[in-house]
């Protein structure tokens, strides 16, 4: 293999990169069509579309994470079971499309279980394997912002256990379709001292249930100017999510995502008084060329 098509095909868009054989990044490209914006049967036309040119060259491989292995997406990559890490995640990845001189593989996500209830991860467990690579690392407290936010214990290179939160989703759901849309511009940029202020009232005790709704009565009597009412939501969001965790237990976390996100992030870790290092696209694109050495020549389609 000369040439990786390293590809993270999520539920909303898309995105790939070209790496050399030593997992440099030679070019990126990025579309709006995810999983659920391709109809049935057409991931084959969306990726030659995409990428064919990339896989026409010689010694290339392609290797996909994310949604694309779910059930409503290309081919179901059944999860691995934690502890999982880069072994036996690579050892579970499931052959798409193999040809002489070609070949298209989906990386599987990881399963974990509390209490009887089971949790799930696509595309995040081959960014923890990138950044354990970029950093030289084997252990650690990962937490990866986005729609449903996941925090992931890692220990001797293996993933031991993770939570997943709809923080992002809760706060596409208050911000817009709740009474507090009428008074808050969700859009508005980051106002870090408003968003602080959420992360410290989040942990007076009285639950986000009744801490929301001061969103609107702080706009109700002009405590607050509409333009840090959504950062004071999403400080509130984030901080009753920081609650939950053993904050105390860890020395340093690390944020894996995109600026926007992480940015939140180290704030409210901040004024917890953890330590924080952020990486971003850069760790999903080291963790597929981490994998790639898992695309033995005898692996059959499915």
């Amino acid at each position: 293999m000369t040439r990786l098509v390293a590809i993270d095909w999520g539920t909303s868009s898309l995105r790939g990169a070209l790496l050399d054989a030593g997992g440099k990044v030679l070019e990126e490209r990025s579309d709006a069509r995810g999983i659920l914006k391709v109809p049935q049967g057409g991931f084959p036309a969306v990726f030659e579309a995409l990428f064919g040119d990339w896989m026409r060259l010689d010694g290339a491989r392609c290797l996909i994470s994310g949604m694309a292995g779910s059930k409503q997406g290309w081919v179901e990559a059944p999860y691995c079971a934690c502890p999982a890490g880069r072994v036996e995640a690579g050892r579970s990845i499931i052959d798409i499309d193999v040809r002489p001189g070609s070949r298209i593989s989906i990386v599987p996500g990881l399963r974990d279980e509390h209490d009887g209830v089971p949790d799930v991860m696509r595309g995040e467990e081959v960014q923890i394997f990138g950044a354990m690579a970029l950093m030289d690392v084997d252990e650690g407290v990962f937490v990866l912002p986005g729609t449903h936010n996941k925090w992931v214990t890692v220990k001797k290179g293996r993933v031991t256990g993770f939570r997943t939160f709809m923080t992002g989703e809760f706060y596409a759901l208050l911000s817009r379709h709740s009474i507090l849309a009428r008074t808050l511009d969700a859009d508005a940029p980051l106002d870090e001292a408003a968003f602080v202020q959420g992360v410290t009232r989040a942990d007076n005790g009285q639950g986000l249930l009744h801490n929301a709704f001061g969103a609107r009565t702080l706009a109700l009597f002009e405590r607050m100017p509409t333009q840090e009412l959504a950062s004071y939501l999403s400080g509130l969001l984030i901080g009753e999510e920081l609650r939950t965790q053993s904050l105390h237990a860890f020395g340093e976390v690390v944020l894996i995502g995109s600026p926007a996100l992480t940015q939140r992030y180290t704030l409210a870790l901040s004024a917890t008084g953890i330590a924080t290092r952020t990486l971003g696209a850069e760790a999903t694109w080291a963790g597929l060329h981490a994998l790639s050495g898992f695309l033995e020549a005898d692996r059959n389609p499915p």
